[in-house]
């Protein structure tokens, strides 16, 4: 069996698409059999070095893919550029159903339904191109958590029986990582700068945590600006230790050393910086929205994203208490079994060979 998986995000400046694309594309080539082949589109057969700041290969290499992807939006252009697939997996660039593949689609998240404030015009647009052009035409769906699953089905009327949930996988590097040192102990977060993160109210918890805990602990902000207001970017800079973007090698180390992970998103489509942060044994402070807390089973403190006071008490919890650390270390480790690639690519490939 052929399957040409859209690959586009490895070219473009993008987190959680990107991390699950690159990282899926690898180990379901790892995990075809002897008749399978796993392509990557637009002629995307090497993937290069995972960044999420910037394309995946080279500048030269880049800009013709990209233009073939442009080239490509019209359905027989397509078909053309995937000749000889027998599957067809969009992911969220594509805008066009091929007409002699069999399509399918990944579903990431909701957001510009459940929070179309927090995306620009135009995202919404192609957000709902997407939906009508795609999703409605596929033979079947993987969806990145069953709240995802359930969105789709509840807001996008889609089939219960054509969407799988198939939950991604964590990078090897993060499971046993060795903690970075640094000077003073700190509490982390990981993530794109934009308002769908809630860092503002993350700022605010952080205003009310007891002076004798900030005056040892640093709040540690890494990830690059997004679109969120630049008087959010700028009192990330005033008040917390801002790191801007970490390149992906070095996260392991620096989740793996943090007293706790911070994560009070309002929305997610699965949430990996708080699964990977379980991963590597580090207690995870998140939200009790959309499918934080089926990512966490048990192994997180869940919090009101929205209070400030709820956030602020359970830092103060987890810093305050070696038991709970310990306690909440060992679940995250446990709970982060369920979340490897290996399964995430044997799984896959079932729901593609159920399909053919």
């Amino acid at each position: 069996m052929r399957i040409t998986i859209d690959a586009t995000s490895a070219l473009l400046r993008s987190a959680g698409v990107k991390n699950y694309v690159y990282h899926w594309v690898r180990h379901l080539r790892l995990a075809a059999g002897c008749g399978d082949e796993i392509r990557g589109y637009p002629f995307l057969n090497e993937l290069g070095r995972l960044d999420h700041d910037a394309s995946t290969l080279s500048k030269w290499q880049t800009m013709p893919r990209l233009a073939a992807l442009y080239l490509t939006r019209a359905s027989f252009a397509l078909d053309w550029a995937i000749a000889g697939s027998d599957v067809f997996h969009a992911s969220n660039q594509v805008r066009r159903a091929p007409r002699r593949a069999r399509l399918t689609a990944t579903i990431y998240d909701l957001t510009t339904r459940l929070m179309p404030q927090f995306h620009t015009a135009g995202n919404i647009r192609a957000e709902r191109t997407f939906t009508e052009n795609i999703l409605t035409r596929a033979a079947g769906m993987i969806a990145i958590s069953e709240n995802t699953r359930q969105d789709a089905i509840r807001l996008l009327g889609l089939e219960p029986e054509k969407i799988t949930t198939i939950y991604p996988g964590i990078s090897e590097q993060y499971f046993g990582a060795r903690p970075k040192p640094r000077e003073r102990p700190y509490l982390l977060y990981v993530g794109t700068i934009e308002p769908r993160k809630n860092l503002e109210t993350l700022l605010d918890a952080w205003r009310l945590v007891k002076p004798s805990i900030r005056g040892e602990c640093d709040l540690v902000i890494a990830g690059p600006g997004g679109w969120a207001p630049t008087s959010t970017l700028a009192r990330v800079k005033a008040e917390t230790k801002y790191l801007g973007y970490v390149r992906e090698e070095e996260l392991p180390g620096l989740i793996a050393g943090a007293a706790a992970f911070v994560y009070p998103s309002l929305y997610e489509g699965f949430g990996f910086p708080p699964a990977q942060a379980m991963a590597a044994g580090t207690p995870v402070i998140t939200s009790n929205n959309s499918c934080l807390p089926e990512v966490a089973g048990g192994a997180a403190l869940l919090t009101d994203a929205r209070s400030p006071a709820e956030i602020a008490a359970a830092i103060t919890r987890v810093v305050e208490s070696d038991s709970l650390r310990a306690r909440l270390s060992e679940l995250g480790r446990a709970r982060a079994e369920s979340f490897r690639w290996e399964n995430c690519a044997a799984q896959s490939l079932q729901f593609f060979r159920r399909l053919s």
